[in-house]
C-alpha cells in the first residue's frame, strides 16, 4: 500500500468522527443521556470490532504485557468520548468541534515533550492554516453563541485526549492485525467509560426506545472506523502529519449539518471549509519526500 493510500484512510478516519457529532446532538433532543449516547456506541463498536476479528484468518497470539499495553491504548479514545460528548450537552456543536481541533496543535507540543522533536515549519504554518480556516468553518464570528465555561473546558479535554489518542496510535506498534489492535483498544476505552458513566443503557430499555439504531450508527462511524483506520495509517505517517490529516472531521460536520440538518453554510462556511483542505494538503504537496515509507511495512 503506497504511501498516499495511508495518508489517505488517516484522512478517512478524521471525517469519520466529523460524521458523528450531529448525530449525537440528535440524540440528546430526543433524550438519551450521555451515559446512553457514549455507553453504547463504544460498546457496540467493540462489539462489531470482535466480530470482525473472529472472522481474521491469520490469527496473532498477544501476552498478557501487550494486550495490557493495548487496553490502556484505548484509554485516549475513551476520554475522548466522554470530554466531547459532555461538551455537545453544554455549547454549541460548531464551538465544540473548534476546541476539539485544537488536537492539532496540542500533538506537536505532545510530541515535543515526549520525544524532544521540534515541528517542521510546514507542520506549523500548515496547523495556523487550519485553526484559521474551522473558525470561518464553524461560523463562530458570525453567530451569536451562549458560552458555558464548562462545556469550553470540556472541548478543551476532548482535544487534548484526542492528540493524546493520534499519538498513541502512531507509536503502539505491537505485531497484531490492525482489527485485533482496534478491538482491544475499543474494549479498554468501553471499560474506562463505564468507570465514569455508567452502562445504564443495558438495564433502562433506551435500546428499545430509540437509541439501538443510533448506537450502531455511533459505533460504527466513532468507535470501528477512527481506531481502525488510524491504526493502519498512523504508524505510516507519523503523528505530527497525522494530526493534520485528521482535521478533515470538521469539514465533514458542516457537510452533514447541510445534509442532515438542512442547516443553511455561509459562504464563509464554505470558506473555511476549503482553507482547512487546503491546511491539510499544504505539508504533502509542498515536501512530499517527508511522506517517505518506513522500511518495514507490515
Amino acid at each position: 500500500m503506497g504511501i498516499w493510500r495511508y495518508a489517505l484512510l488517516v484522512f478517512l478516519g478524521g471525517c469519520s468522527y466529523g460524521v458523528v457529532s450531529t448525530f449525537i446532538k440528535i440524540a440528546y433532543s430526543l433524550g438519551f443521556s450521555i451515559n446512553d449516547v457514549t455507553g453504547s456506541q463504544y460498546f457496540f463498536g467493540a462489539l462489531m470490532l470482535w466480530i470482525a476479528t473472529v472472522m481474521i484468518r491469520k490469527k496473532s497470539a498477544l501476552t498478557f504485557k501487550q494486550w495490557l499495553i493495548l487496553l490502556v491504548s484505548g484509554i485516549p479514545m475513551g476520554a475522548t468520548g466522554i470530554f466531547y460528548n459532555h461538551s455537545l450537552e453544554t455549547i454549541h456543536a460548531s464551538l465544540a468541534i473548534i476546541l476539539l481541533l485544537q488536537f492539532t496543535w496540542i500533538g506537536i507540543v505532545i510530541q515535543y515533550i515526549c520525544e524532544r522533536k521540534k515541528p517542521t515549519k510546514l507542520n506549523i504554518i500548515a496547523t495556523i492554516i487550519i485553526l484559521f480556516g474551522s473558525v470561518l468553518a464553524s461560523n463562530l464570528l458570525a453567530s451569536s453563541i451562549s458560552l458555558s465555561w464548562v462545556g469550553i473546558g470540556w472541548g478543551l479535554l476532548s482535544g487534548l485526549s484526542f492528540a493524546t489518542f493520534i499519538y498513541v496510535s502512531g507509536k503502539a506498534t505491537i505485531p497484531v492485525h490492525p482489527i485485533k489492535k482496534s478491538a482491544i483498544m475499543c474494549t479498554g476505552a468501553f471499560l474506562f467509560i463505564s468507570i465514569f458513566l455508567p452502562p445504564t443503557f443495558f438495564v433502562n430499555g433506551s435500546l428499545l426506545e430509540g437509541l439501538f439504531p443510533y448506537a450502531i450508527y455511533f459505533a460504527f462511524f466513532g468507535s470501528l472506523l477512527p481506531p481502525l483506520l488510524f491504526n493502519v495509517g498512523m504508524p505510516k505517517v507519523g503523528s505530527s502529519l497525522g494530526n493534520i490529516l485528521s482535521a478533515s472531521e470538521l469539514p465533514t460536520a458542516v457537510l452533514m449539518s447541510t445534509l442532515v440538518l438542512k442547516e443553511s453554510v455561509t459562504y464563509y462556511q464554505w470558506l473555511g471549509v476549503f482553507v482547512i483542505l487546503i491546511g491539510i494538503a499544504f505539508p504533502i504537496i509542498k515536501k512530499p519526500e517527508r511522506m517517505k515509507l518506513k522500511k518495514n511495512v507490515s
